[in-house]
């Protein structure tokens, strides 16, 4: 089992810069492919980012690209999410997620984290 506790978000201008992190527990988490969603104020949670085991293969959705980039430390047990050029659409609570494979999906994801939330002034 995996627990996963998100921190980092907060308040900040449009074209500025956070960086989250996600701390696990468990000794399996270099086992499982990580994932960044987020989900605003009435629409659905979607994907943000994912990476595989051993930080090799990276996705993202498209709204990010270039924007945002995942990484993991498997010594630490944390995943991050460097978010950069936000825009005021970029505001949701951020949540990471462990999957056993890569997938988009978020019914496929097995563990959440509590969710933190960004909020980007225009």
């Amino acid at each position: 089992q995996v627990q996963l506790a998100e921190s980092g978000g907060g308040l900040v201008q449009a074209g500025g810069s956070l960086r989250l992190s996600c701390a696990a527990s468990g000794r399996t988490f270099s086992t499982y492919f990580m994932g960044w969603f987020r989900q605003a104020p009435g629409k659905e949670r979607e994907f943000v980012a994912l990476i595989s085991w051993s930080g090799g293969s990276t996705d993202y959705g498209d709204s990010v690209k270039g924007r945002f980039t995942i990484s993991r430390d498997n010594t630490k047990n944390a995943v991050y999410l460097q978010m950069n050029s936000l825009k005021p659409e970029d505001t949701a609570v951020y949540y990471c997620a462990a999957a056993r494979g890569p997938t988009y999906r978020r019914d496929e994801y097995n563990y959440w984290g509590q969710g933190t939330q960004v909020t980007v002034s225009s």
